[in-house]
Parts: C-alpha cells; sequence; structure tokens
C-alpha cells in the first residue's frame, strides 16, 4: 500500500511540474498572451494606485496591497487554467441548475445583503469573511443558461412565442433582479444579451421591442434629472426618495444623469470629484505620461486602483498607454469572434462569443466612464481593477472561452489527421 501511495504521489507531482502544466495547455495562445499581459498591467497600475494607501492604512507597508494582487492574479491564473481543462460541454449540463440557483441567490443579496452605497449587491461568504458580487456569478449563469437555450432554439427563434420569449425571460429575470442595486450592471448586461440574440438569428424587430420597452425607464430617469435641474434640488430630492421603495438608488441614478448632461457642483458631488479628478490625471498624461509609479492624482482620485483605474493608466503611460489598453481588449474581442466561427457546434459558438461580448463591453464601459463619456457606473476595468470576486469571475469567463478554443483545436486537429490518412 506504501509503495502505491508513493506512486501516486509521484504521478501528482509530476503533473503539477511547470513542464506538464505547458503541455497540457492549449486553446487560443494570443487569448493566453493577452490574459498575462493585462495581469502585469495589473500589477504595475495596482502597485502604483495603491501605495498611499497601504503607507496610510498600513504603517509604511506600501506593498500590501501588491502582495494581495499577486496572489489574486495566481489564482486567476490557476482558474483560468482549470476551467479551460473542462470540456465546455459540462457547462451546457450544469447551466440550468446553475442559473436556477442565481434566481434565489440574487433575491437574498437584494433584501439581506450586504449594503453598501445604499445597495444590496454582495454577500459575505462565511468562512473566507471574503464579500461576493452575486451578479457577477448571475452573469456567468444566464450566459451558459442562454447559449443552451439559443442552440435548441435556432429552427423556432423567429417565432415570438415560441423562440424568442423563452430565450428572453431569464434575460429579463436576471436583469430586473440586478437592476435595483446595480443598474449600470443590468443594462450592460442586457446590452450583451441583445447583441448575443441578434448573432443568434432573433428578428431585429424583436430585439428592438424589448430595447424600447428598456429605454421606457432610461427615459424616466433623464426627465427627472432635467425636471430636477430646472427646478431645484429639493423638490425633486423628496420625490424621488418617497418613490425609492426597493429601488434605493433611484436619487443617485437621477444625480449621476444629471451630474453627466449638465455637470455639477464638485465640492457637493462625490461623482463629479472623481469625474473631475480622472480629467486633471488624463490631462497630466499627455502623450507618453509621466512615467510609471510617478502619478500625483492617485492620492486625490477616490477608486484609482478600481473603477478610476484606467486614468491612473493613461497619467502614467499617457495616451500612447491608453490606446494600448484598448487595443489589447479589442484583440480579445477579435480572437473570440474567431472561436466563434471556428466553432461547429453551436452552444460552444455562443457561450464564447457570449461571455467575450460582456467582458468587452464592460472594458469599455470603465473606460468611457473615466474619460466622462458615460455617467459614472461601479463596473471594474476587466483583468487590471484590484483583485476581488469580479477578478476570479473574470478568469472563470476567460476560461471558459479557452475550453471552447480547445476543444476546437481538438476537432480541427483530428478533422486534420483523417484528411492526411
Amino acid at each position: 500500500m506504501d509503495a502505491i501511495k508513493d506512486i501516486r504521489f509521484t504521478e501528482l507531482g509530476n503533473s503539477l511540474q511547470p513542464r506538464n502544466l505547458l503541455s497540457k495547455t492549449r486553446g487560443d495562445k494570443v487569448i493566453w498572451a493577452l490574459v498575462i499581459l493585462l495581469a502585469l498591467v495589473s500589477l504595475l497600475a495596482v502597485y502604483s494606485a495603491t501605495g498611499s494607501l497601504a503607507y496610510k492604512n498600513y504603517k509604511g507597508n506600501t506593498e500590501i496591497y501588491l502582495f494581495k494582487q499577486v496572489a489574486f492574479i495566481i489564482i486567476g491564473v490557476l482558474v483560468v487554467y482549470f476551467a479551460h481543462l473542462v470540456n465546455y460541454t459540462v457547462y451546457a449540463r450544469v447551466a440550468t441548475i446553475l442559473f436556477l440557483l442565481c434566481i434565489p441567490l440574487l433575491i437574498y443579496t437584494l433584501f439581506f445583503g450586504v449594503r453598501m452605497n445604499e445597495g444590496s449587491r454582495w454577500i459575505r461568504l462565511p468562512l473566507i469573511n471574503m464579500t461576493m458580487q452575486t451578479s457577477d456569478l448571475a452573469k456567468l449563469a444566464l450566459f451558459m443558461y442562454l447559449a443552451r437555450l439559443l442552440s435548441r432554439k435556432q429552427d423556432v427563434i423567429k417565432d415570438f412565442k415560441k423562440g424568442f420569449l423563452p430565450v428572453m425571460a431569464p434575460v429579463a429575470i436576471t436583469c430586473m433582479l440586478i437592476a435595483p442595486a446595480n443598474l449600470s450592471t443590468a443594462l450592460l448586461l442586457g446590452a450583451s444579451c441583445m447583441m448575443l440574440l441578434f448573432i443568434g438569428r432573433a428578428r431585429t424587430k424583436h430585439i428592438l421591442l424589448v430595447a424600447g420597452v428598456a429605454l421606457i425607464p432610461i427615459m424616466f430617469l433623464v426627465i427627472a434629472a432635467v425636471t430636477r435641474h430646472k427646478a431645484g434640488e429639493q423638490e425633486t430630492a423628496a420625490v424621488a426618495k418617497s418613490s425609492s421603495g426597493l429601488f434605493g438608488r433611484v436619487d443617485t441614478w437621477i444625480g449621476r444623469v444629471e451630474n453627466f448632461i449638465y455637470g455639477g457642483k464638485e465640492a457637493d458631488d462625490d461623482d463629479m470629484y472623481q469625474v473631475n479628478q480622472a480629467k486633471m490625471a488624463i490631462a497630466k498624461g499627455g502623450l507618453l505620461g509621466v512615467g510609471p509609479g510617478h502619478s500625483t492624482m492617485r492620492d486625490y482620485l477616490p477608486q484609482a486602483y478600481n473603477d478610476f483605474i484606467f486614468a491612473i493608466i493613461i497619467e502614467e503611460y499617457g495616451f500612447a498607454g491608453g490606446m494600448f489598453i484598448v487595443f489589447i481588449y479589442l484583440v480579445f474581442l477579435y480572437r473570440c469572434i474567431r472561436i466563434f466561427k471556428r466553432c461547429p457546434y453551436a452552444f460552444g459558438a455562443f457561450l464564447a462569443l457570449g461571455l467575450s461580448f460582456t467582458l468587452a463591453i464592460q472594458a469599455i464601459a470603465n473606460m468611457a466612464v473615466t474619460v466622462n463619456l458615460f455617467p459614472v457606473t461601479g463596473v471594474t476595468l476587466p483583468l487590471v481593477s484590484m483583485g476581488g470576486s469580479s477578478f476570479i469571475f473574470t478568469c472563470l469567463a476567460i476560461g471558459i472561452i479557452l475550453s471552447v478554443a480547445r476543444n476546437v483545436e481538438k476537432l480541427e486537429g483530428s478533422e486534420r489527421q483523417k484528411v492526411e490518412a
């Protein structure tokens, strides 16, 4: 028995050696390179953005957040690696169960989750005492389930009752449960799903109908913001507060839209303060930036290591550095579209494309907020912002995309061998 145990431990040790790990690594090599590149960018940006904060909070220990980010990156890369080893058809089997589990989890979060900034987005994990944003898990489950439904209803997808409604229902349910605490995430998720439905051959008029319905509450927010600006904040704040109920962040949404349209008083509004500090960081960066670690706006810009990390990147690396980050995300989206085109099975194709859409749109939204092209939201820059549950779920999504790519390569290799034989 001891000899058998020794053999098993030896095999396990050999399988965990770097050479064996590399030999088992498959999938799109460009996406792997982009993941590593963004992880390195994250290390530099997070270390620079948190240096002063760490010095203040940890009595001179400026490397504490750097070590935490290194730990998150190591865990994230392992998540990518092990997720890409799983055959993507397994995700189709667990999609329904995972989606149905996320519904009560989102409801629980809405009523009993950890409240922060008037919104309840997180739950606290009992053993590790770490908060998790349940919308991240729900997004992943939704795209698995949506890809499964789309692949099975291609024959009737153009029929409103038999095809479109059954596919649209889980999207609507998920977005409505996320929206009260995190409207921006719900809107971005809905936009990603609409793009996937368009690619999945749903009728354009059905998609436009849903988009029109979704625009109604947005138009109400715009009208409320315009009314508040003309009538004065005191008169409309009471109305927003009385009508909020479960939607406790209505007043915040109206204020953000108002600030985006008209601007605001920096001294009285945290969002405008963030936007103005981000603008100053971008202006200081110029073409080539002030150099790595030489940011000064990190001391004044709230969430410089998270929601507004793109501003610190531009300040230190300039317009050229910012465009390089944009280029990385565009290349990532392009490679995922190539996987979609090469995948012979509908589920894998829709799964890879849907997950890539949500990551690319999230990145675009984060960068648009930083340069004041979009109202302030709470979305992070994928794989670059400081680690948390969002970072881990982003890595899991990329691992699933690479799983699809890995199996596509395997199928193409077997077909090539048949042709050569």
